[in-house]
């Protein structure tokens, strides 16, 4: 008798146990303690003290019941009365927004501008900014993060903004009629 037909005998049970208490769906149960048991034969070799095999069994049967509720998903729709839909005002003002975005843009220092432009606007990875502009990760990093910075300023001095709960832009009015792009 091998090492893991030994463990199974005196831990199966057990681990049973402990995992169906965790997802409440015997036939879950019996999968993810069939995995356990798949792990614990190929990884028996990496086990360095024997006096630790419980506590390395019960580390995997908790991790393989993480994996489990991590790679679930949801199969219910929801109901209609639950799902949020966005109002007519709040799509309108973050479209009226937009329009002032650009020139807001232009307004700025033109490595912060640029930096802005490819990471928002075409959607670059901060790794492909900083190859494209020349300049160390931590600098591209840098100058987006400052450039969202000085935009949110811009922004922030030219209009005041309601946010919903979810801090999405409901409505805006401007400050000053004098402010520029808006």
């Amino acid at each position: 008798m091998n090492i893991t037909e030994k463990i199974w005998r005196e831990y199966h049970s057990k681990l049973y146990a402990f995992v169906v208490k965790r997802v409440e769906d015997h036939a879950v149960a019996d999968d993810i303690v069939q995995d356990v048991f798949l792990k614990i034969h190929s990884q028996i070799d990496s086990l360095k003290e024997e006096t630790k095999l419980e506590s390395w069994l019960y580390q995997i049967s908790r991790n393989a019941v993480i994996d489990y509720y991590r790679t679930r998903k949801p199969s219910e729709v929801l109901p209609e009365w639950l799902a949020q839909t966005e109002t007519d005002a709040s799509v309108q003002a973050r479209r009226e927004l937009g329009a002032c975005l650009q020139p807001m843009i232009e307004q700025l220092p033109a490595h912060y501008r640029d930096a802005l432009v490819l990471s928002e606007l075409e959607g670059k990875t901060q790794k492909e900014v900083s190859i494209e502009q020349g300049i160390s990760l931590s600098g591209a990093k840098s100058r987006i993060q400052r450039g969202r910075a000085l935009l949110q300023g811009l922004m922030f001095e030219c209009c005041q903004f309601e946010f919903d709960s979810k801090g999405k832009v409901v409505d805006f009015h401007t400050k000053n009629k004098d402010c520029g792009p808006c």
